[in-house]
């Protein structure tokens, strides 16, 4: 049985919804099509964006052949198929769904083909690109991004889906409802009414109607994808930016998502990098909240995780630690892994035994000679590290 998703497809330019950035009037792929020269290329985005829809609405629209395979479940013998078939037509278009996890053997028959232009690749995936497609594929293609749908947008296509579901009955807050749970994916929000529709026995849908099957938002999140590591990405950046409400906001959906693992090691990343001497005492108090997060876990780990994220997010930030240690590391990889000075290798006699003198301080070279006068750690103007300088300056006279 055909699906909904699948029954109102788009077939024209025109009635596909959203990414205006590249099929608005005078936009790259809308000029591409209207010139009828397409040229091969990358479509990324987040599941239900529109990317097989929009690579198959450019095979229709300048009238090519085309074929549509999976970089996984298609075998070898699939791809020299289609390639045949382009050789015989003069050219054609290959859609390839998954292309970042396309092997060497089915790359090595594309690329001079695609070279020489008797296949136009439109290649189709949720993972970055630029970071997950061959490099060989990559130069030979241009790249587009499509954008998560809004809210209205959905709701558009919720209505004209509607149409196709006989004597439904749903009212407009029902819509946004979905569209609004749908979190940027259409097809999510196709299926949930389709979904509503079939189990609803008089068809008549209510906001309470959709929560009894679905009532949490589609957060896109792939371990195993680059979706996952921007929203670490976007964490990070914002305990390190001091935006406490984009913080909370972003450990909220990876809260979602389920993974505390990944939460509790990027946290554990940004205590010593982005605030580290400025607030010292973040480490150990980290340590305690995942603690307690691993004892209660979810949802009650939610609570020690915003507390200790509001308070990284408010603290004073250094990244001095960092900065030092990455300058020494640079200097070994520079070859500077230089002679130790004779007297404090081990069992030196001429050695200084800094607790036999005030302050348990002398002045001796400790660095080689080479360098002995680099400076790796440059503090940062914040009350911990200006006092720890000021009590060692004291300290050494």
């Amino acid at each position: 049985m055909e699906i909904l998703a699948d029954k109102i497809r788009p077939k024209t330019l025109d009635e596909i919804l959203g990414q205006k950035h590249l099929i608005g009037k005078d936009k790259p792929i809308y000029n591409l099509i209207k010139n009828k020269k397409v040229f091969s290329m990358i479509l990324f985005g987040r599941p239900g964006t529109g990317k097989t829809t929009l690579a198959n609405v450019i095979a229709n629209e300048i009238d090519k052949k085309s074929f549509f395979l999976n970089a996984v479940m298609n075998n070898k013998a699939d791809f020299e198929y289609a390639i045949s078939e382009a050789k015989m037509l003069g050219d054609a278009i290959i859609i390839i769904d998954e292309i970042h996890r396309m092997n060497k053997d089915k790359q090595d028959i594309l690329l001079p083909y695609i070279e020489n232009g008797t296949i136009i690749l439109i290649g189709l995936t949720t993972a970055n690109p630029y970071m997950k497609v061959n490099p060989a594929i990559r130069s030979r293609v241009s790249i587009f991004e499509l954008y998560e749908l809004n809210p209205n947008d959905i709701a558009l296509g919720l209505t004209k889906a509607c149409e196709y579901l006989d004597k439904i009955k749903i009212d407009d807050e029902a819509i946004k409802y979905i569209a609004t749970l749908a979190c940027g994916d259409m097809r999510f929000a196709l299926n949930l009414l389709e979904i509503s529709y079939y189990s609803c026995k008089t068809k008549k849908i209510t906001i309470d109607h959709i929560k009894e099957i679905n009532s949490k938002p589609n957060v896109y999140i792939d371990a195993n994808e680059d979706g996952h590591y921007d929203m670490l990405s976007a964490l990070q950046k914002s305990i390190r930016g001091s935006d406490v409400d984009a913080s909370i906001h972003y450990l909220a959906r990876l809260i979602m998502a389920g993974d505390l693992d990944s939460i509790e090691r990027r946290l554990s990343v940004i205590a010593y990098e982005d605030i580290g001497l400025a607030n010292p005492g973040i480490g150990p108090r980290l340590e305690s909240a995942i603690n307690a997060a691993e004892r209660v876990g979810l949802p009650e780990a939610r609570i020690p995780l915003a507390e200790i994220v509001i308070e990284m997010a408010l603290s004073p930030k250094s990244n001095s630690a960092i900065c030092a240690i990455d300058s020494a590391l640079n200097d070994i990889n520079l070859g500077k892994a230089l002679k130790i000075p004779k007297h404090i290798v081990n069992g030196s006699k001429d050695y200084k035994y800094p607790h036999n003198y005030k302050n348990d301080y002398v002045k001796q070279q400790y660095l080689p000679d080479e360098i002995k006068d680099k400076k790796y750690y440059i503090p940062k103007d914040n009350n911990i590290e200006n006092n720890l300088n000021k009590v060692h300056k004291e300290r050494i006279g």
